[in-house]
């Protein structure tokens, strides 16, 4: 398990990850996201124990991370900016790393190399930027740590790739109850592989919950009525979003579905549809109630 307590980091002045507390439980899939420098590299180098935090606590099984090599060895981590020994080939690097992590997997190793299609003994420096990065997943998992991080780790890879790593990932998590967050900026590449998602922004965290719950505990509404009306129709509806355009108005609400829809037929609408939200419109809906909007320069 993984806890943090009033996490915070800066750099020069600039607050990077903000008083983030959460627990993380073993045997899932933890997704972040958030806008861009909305601290969550910053937030898998700290529980990585690369950065030390400049206040509160990142405990993993109950032990500090920083400086700690017994918990360091529990932990695989693929950052968003690789880094390989010079010249080195996979089987070098497998090497390596079988040096520190005592469950390291040779022929796993060799196997998933295979099944990737990636060289052995070439030197890595040789290969694409996605193919680095199917090398540095492959050592990950190879690794066979508890703890499993990824940054980023879809970028560069291709459709038939990341969908490999997927699995590869939810394998692990499954058969050896293993741990492990990714960071992505990609909402639907998230969407079916995580139990968790948390949101991030300005170094804080905005929300964290489950996966069904962010998708059900919101839904929208199109609404529209054969009179002239305005949002304080619905004053009995817990919206957090309202727009109107010509007779048609559309609400992103919370609440109980069944009993929004009950309270708004009393209105006597002419159009009533109930949508449901993808993962994508929940991001994007509580990034502007965070003023993250940039409509007006479209707009302009």
């Amino acid at each position: 398990m993984i806890t943090t307590n009033e996490l915070t980091k800066t750099f020069d002045g600039f607050t990077a990850v903000n008083n983030i507390s959460c627990n993380i439980q073993k045997g899932c899939v933890y997704g972040m996201v958030g806008s861009n420098g909305a601290g969550k590299s910053t937030f898998l180098r700290l529980i990585t124990g690369v950065y030390k935090p400049d206040k509160g606590s990142i405990l993993i099984d109950d032990e500090p991370v920083f400086e700690n090599p017994s918990i360091k060895s529990k932990i695989s981590y693929v950052p968003d900016e690789l880094f390989f020994l010079q010249g080195s080939s996979i089987k070098r690097m497998s090497d390596f790393y079988k040096n520190v992590y005592p469950r390291f997997d040779s022929e796993r190793c060799k196997y998933l190399t295979e099944a990737f299609k990636l060289s052995y003994d070439k030197s890595i420096a040789t290969f694409s930027k996605g193919m680095k990065r199917q090398a540095a997943i492959i050592l990950a998992l190879s690794c066979k740590t508890d703890y499993m991080f990824f940054d980023e780790t879809f970028d560069g890879l291709d459709p038939v790739m990341r969908n490999l790593v997927k699995g590869l990932i939810c394998q692990d998590v499954m058969e050896r109850n293993a741990t492990a967050i990714i960071t992505s900026h990609s909402l639907r590449e998230l969407e079916d592989i995580c139990d968790q998602l948390a949101l991030l922004h300005k170094g804080g965290l905005v929300l964290e919950n489950d996966i069904q719950n962010l998708k059900t505990a919101q839904f929208k509404v199109q609404i529209a009525f054969s009179n002239e009306y305005d949002e304080t129709l619905f004053t009995d509806i817990d919206f957090s979003r309202f727009r109107k355009n010509g007779s048609v108005s559309t609400m992103i609400v919370k609440g109980d579905r069944d009993e929004t829809v009950s309270k708004l037929n009393k209105l006597k609408p002419v159009l009533l549809d109930v949508l449901p939200l993808t993962l994508e419109e929940v991001f994007t809906y509580e990034m502007e109630a965070l003023g993250y909007n940039f409509e007006n320069v479209l707009e302009a």
